[in-house]
């Protein structure tokens, strides 16, 4: 059971609107789904899942891409001490090298879903884009600036994902994946020509699938 992305333009919205809406429909555990690393060059996509209490708002959570690193690390705090369950799914780059980007975001975002407790009975997915579950489920264009269970996926897949690039960038060194977190910055393609790419590089993407060979040869 699958509704069409929806898409909404209105300057003020109640970001509650879906979960309400949802609530008043019969459904207890309304999960928020988002993602985060579908455009880098280097390292995993990984997705977030968060159930929300009934009603709770959270002041200043919002899409993650327009939050300062501050302010999403100070709500990443905020959000795991008050949600009643997350869950984080990854997928590798070799992973998504294999299947895609799409399925790979897909396959995080329900590996997310399988990590809460409780199990949600609906689904809020930013984008358009559903996932291989039973569970109803909703997506929503722009839905990390619509609903507030989407955005605080946002949050936390943004937040621990650019951990762990920085974690990375220590055992990777010498292509600055702690600042770029792993997009295609002018100074990571210039790493990418001259050393090649490194274990988690993403080898079928365009600009690293160009040096493959340099390092296999």
């Amino acid at each position: 059971m699958t509704d069409q992305g929806e898409l909404f333009s209105a300057a003020h919205i109640d970001t509650l609107m879906f979960e309400k809406r949802a609530y008043n429909n019969g459904y207890r555990y309304v999960a928020g789904i988002d993602e985060a690393g579908r455009g880098p060059l280097a390292g995993p996509v990984m997705a977030a899942a968060v159930i929300l209490p009934t009603g709770l708002s959270i002041i200043g959570v919002d899409d993650s891409k327009k939050l300062t690193h501050g302010k999403r690390e100070k709500l990443f705090d905020i959000i795991m001490a008050q949600a009643l369950s997350v869950g984080v799914g990854i997928i590798t780059p070799s992973e998504i090298d294999r299947i895609n980007i799409l399925q790979a975001t897909r396959r995080a975002m329900l590996a997310a879903v399988q990590q809460l407790f409780p199990q949600p009975d609906y689904l809020l997915i930013d984008g358009i884009s559903t996932i291989d579950s039973a569970v109803p489920q909703k997506t929503i264009i722009k839905g990390d600036s619509l609903s507030l269970s989407i955005a605080a996926a946002s949050i936390i897949a943004k937040v621990t994902r650019d951990r762990l690039m920085i974690e990375m960038d220590a055992k990777y060194p010498g292509y600055g994946l702690a600042g770029h977190k792993g997009y295609g910055s002018a100074a990571h393609m210039a790493a990418i020509r001259i050393l090649g790419p490194s274990p988690i590089h993403r080898l079928t993407f365009g600009g690293v699938k160009e040096y493959v060979e340099c390092t296999s040869s």
